[in-house]
């Protein structure tokens, strides 16, 4: 009897732990070719260059067409239990100057912090962004609907999953339903994707990049530097090996004033269960030249995956 009583209890762990997989947030955005088409780009100057971003909040004020095809996305998403950001929500939430129009540069004048695209990622605060472009084919009174889901890693912008596809031609469904009918299919495949990429994070991190620069500004100070005998290069390397999850990441290259570290792996999550992200984990790093050398420093974030370390500056 007490075999079976914990047999019973281990089956009844194991489907609780399967129930409780954790799951990543997302957010489902119109396309760029999408908003490109229907006239809700945007341009802004990125120190002297002209970019074009989306304008998600004039989409959602003026274009009922893509509002429906969301929300219809959405639930097909959240059916499969997936954590869902809403688009309109988190634009109503943010002011529309800082979501759409702010373009911030540091103090040495280096670059573009963030972008106003940067920015919404920012505040969403959603681990996958979905973009999905569609288009509607008429034949007669019969219409049909092509579409494509393109996932892409908020912190990288690499495609992490993607289907498309076209549906079936109906003379009386709405747009709606015939997203649905077309996307259906593939949603298993799709969703299968996306947990596999959101798996493959839980256990080896998140990917980041970060570039350590030299300020200019008379300090002495350089990646050469000798702190007790050991260069400050191969101090911030060691420091990066030591505080990344399995000692993954790559230093792609590197001299006196510059340090370019790519495909960084860090913990998803803190010791305390917070949510990690590349400006925590950056601040540490910070935090630990400052406590054991006295190198004055400060970190800048450039979107969600990036930091930038200024050395010689605070």
């Amino acid at each position: 009897m007490k075999k079976i009583i914990s047999i019973l209890f281990m089956v009844s762990v194991v489907i609780s732990a399967s129930g409780q997989v954790k799951k990543p947030t997302l957010m489902v955005v119109p396309a760029d070719n999408w908003c490109a088409t229907n006239g809700f780009m945007d341009q802004y100057d990125d120190q002297g260059t002209m970019v074009e971003i989306p304008n998600y909040k004039r989409v959602i004020q003026h274009s009922s067409e893509c509002n429906n095809v969301i929300t219809k996305i959405n639930a097909l998403m959240s059916d499969r239990d997936f954590p869902l950001k809403d688009l309109s929500a988190v634009t109503r939430s943010m002011e529309t100057s800082q979501a759409m129009d702010a373009v911030t540069t540091t103090r040495s004048g280096v670059g573009l912090a963030e972008s106003p695209l940067d920015i919404l990622k920012r505040n969403a605060n959603a681990d996958i962004i979905i973009e999905l472009n569609w288009q509607v084919n008429t034949t007669g009174p019969r219409r049909s609907i092509t579409y494509s889901l393109a996932a892409k890693d908020a912190y990288t912008d690499k495609q992490v999953a993607g289907v498309q596809g076209t549906g079936s031609p109906s003379t009386s469904a709405e747009l709606p339903v015939l997203l649905e009918e077309a996307v259906i299919g593939n949603m298993d495949n799709f969703t299968s994707q996306l947990q596999a990429h959101f798996d493959d994070m839980m256990e080896n991190g998140r990917e980041v990049s970060m570039e350590v620069r030299v300020v200019d500004n008379g300090s002495g100070i350089d990646l050469y530097s000798e702190y007790g005998g050991e260069e400050l290069t191969d101090i911030i390397d060691d420091w990066v090996s030591d505080n990344t999850v399995n000692h993954r990441y790559s230093l792609s290259s590197g001299s006196e004033n510059f340090l370019r570290f790519e495909q960084i792996r860090i913990p998803l999550y803190l010791a305390n269960g917070r949510a990690n992200d590349t400006r925590r984990w950056a601040r540490e790093l910070s935090r630990f030249l400052t406590a054991n050398y006295q190198v004055p420093n400060r970190v800048d974030i450039r979107g969600l995956g990036k930091a930038v370390v200024m050395i010689g500056e605070k």
